[in-house]
């Protein structure tokens, strides 16, 4: 003789909670992504800020401090320097958004600047 036990009420509702709350993770997901994403590519272009600086502060040409910099910046970059004493850098760039169905979401546009004191001539 078997014993059945009665059903429950809330035999799916664990199914159903998480069936709900995982599009809500994935989202949650992808924003710390992209969020991390901006973050990374803000540090490489303050990289590329200083290393720019600090060449032609060391009294490289303009274009091969400007090629350094492009090597340490995000894809697109855009470096301009200001020639004198302190030489300026400004380093800008443009991070698109995640693909797929975020595509809509715009990007962020990202800056940094270093200023580097001009090194006298030997």
């Amino acid at each position: 003789m078997s014993r059945r036990l009665p059903r429950r009420p809330q035999a799916g509702a664990v199914t159903a909670e998480l069936a709900m709350t995982l599009p809500l993770l994935a989202a949650v997901t992808l924003a710390l992504v992209w969020l991390l994403s901006l973050g990374v590519a803000q540090v490489r272009l303050v990289d590329a800020a200083r290393e720019t600086a600090r060449a032609v502060a060391r009294g490289e040409p303009v274009g091969d401090a400007v090629a350094l910099g492009q090597r340490v910046a995000p894809e697109g970059a855009v470096i301009t320097v200001g020639t004198g004493d302190p030489v300026v850098v400004r380093a800008t760039g443009r991070v698109t958004g995640p693909g797929g169905l975020w595509g809509a979401l715009p990007g962020a546009e990202l800056s940094a600047e270093a200023v580097a004191a001009a090194e006298p001539a030997p």
